[in-house]
């Protein structure tokens, strides 16, 4: 899979938050990675100062990191979430 730094492309990764048990926040925090998972309440914190690149490869490494209940995915987020978490390795970068 291909992926493309646009505002569709994050779009689309915050439609599978939104339909996943966790909260997606963006707020002004001083993250070592760029993002905080707080697991027991189900929230992920990534820095808003980021910039769209930098916004879409912390919700990629935060797609990969964390079990998703994919039973709540609507067909086409979890065609994406499946490309994403499975075929990590197969991904490139445009």
């Amino acid at each position: 899979m291909e992926i493309r730094y646009s505002k569709h492309f994050l779009n689309k990764l915050e439609d599978v938050f939104s339909e996943s048990d966790y909260i997606l926040r963006y707020e002004k925090g001083n993250f070592k990675s760029g993002y905080c998972i707080i697991r027991d309440t189900k929230v992920v914190v990534v820095n808003k100062f980021y910039s769209l690149e930098g916004k879409i490869n912390c919700l990629l490494e935060i797609i990969k990191s964390i079990d998703f209940n994919t039973e709540k995915l609507n067909p086409k987020n979890l065609k994406l979430y499946n490309e994403l978490s499975l075929n990590s390795s197969g991904i490139n970068y445009g």
